[in-house]
């Protein structure tokens, strides 16, 4: 498990900026959920978090060491999946460990008996071993999703980024991801960051939450926190029909505190 400070982060794109000033700290095996609308900077705070985008100022610790660049222990999934649809599931998650076993070594599936067991087992927490041999191409968007979260399992992390995971999913598959994000956080110990757009799927798989408007953090604080007063801070003015899920039958996170406005 990692422990992550954030200080004084800002990230500039020419004149445009990104992050602006952000600070926290995040104790090693917490699971936050990162809140806003597109723009506000949650991309942008992630790719600095992996080591894909370099601070303009300010700094990221992790156990005390400054993060300079992409690094084994964190591991990063994205919205659109990235995995190689002529592939199966099995490949696709086996090749995580490319850092390990050297690209050659990948292609060829060359990898020793422990690092093909990983991919089985990453495949496992997912609800997906008995897919293993299924091409990714031929799988649901949830699935493929869930092929990528088994792929960045198989990396070792102690860092896991999620970028909007769910966003291109229907409301049963985006909380049947999430479900898998979390069990796969929770068993492995894993400091964990997730972006989000939908409020009520963020309150019910969320521990903690940091909200980003326009670069700026506004927000953090726990799930009894995340009032509507709070979501119109990340939010502002417009409209959030689009944030709330509806119809869903369980309510143990306390989603039913929250409405549309």
């Amino acid at each position: 498990m990692s422990y992550i400070e954030v200080d004084g982060l800002t990230k500039r794109f020419g004149d445009t900026v990104a992050l602006d000033d952000v600070s926290f700290e995040v104790p090693a095996g917490e699971f936050v959920i990162v809140l806003g609308v597109s723009g506000s900077g949650k991309s942008t705070l992630l790719r600095t978090l992996s080591g894909l985008l370099s601070p303009t100022d300010g700094e990221i610790l992790i156990d005390g060491e400054p993060m300079t660049g992409p690094r084994p222990e964190v591991a990063m999934i994205f919205q659109q999946h990235n995995i190689i649809g002529d592939m199966t599931a099995y490949s696709n998650s086996l090749s995580g460990g490319v850092h390990r076993s050297g690209f050659l070594s990948s292609v060829l599936q060359l990898q020793d008996p422990e690092e093909k067991h990983r991919a089985l087992d990453a495949l496992d927490t997912v609800g997906l071993l008995d897919e293993a041999e299924q091409k990714a191409r031929s799988m649901s968007g949830g699935q493929q999703q869930r092929v990528g979260i088994a792929r960045a399992l198989v990396q070792q992390p102690e860092i896991l980024l999620a970028d909007e995971p769910v966003a291109s999913l229907d409301p049963g598959s985006a909380q049947s991801v999430m479900g898998y994000l979390r069990t796969a956080s929770e068993d492995r110990d894993l400091t964990t960051f997730c972006s989000l757009h939908q409020v009520n799927i963020a309150r019910k798989f969320g521990h903690r939450f940091i909200g980003l408007r326009e670069g700026k953090k506004v927000f953090d604080g726990y799930r009894d926190e995340l009032t509507i007063d709070a979501i119109d801070e990340i939010y502002g003015d417009i409209d959030t029909e689009g944030m709330f899920v509806r119809g869903d039958d369980d309510n143990d996170a306390g989603t039913d505190e929250i409405a549309t406005p």
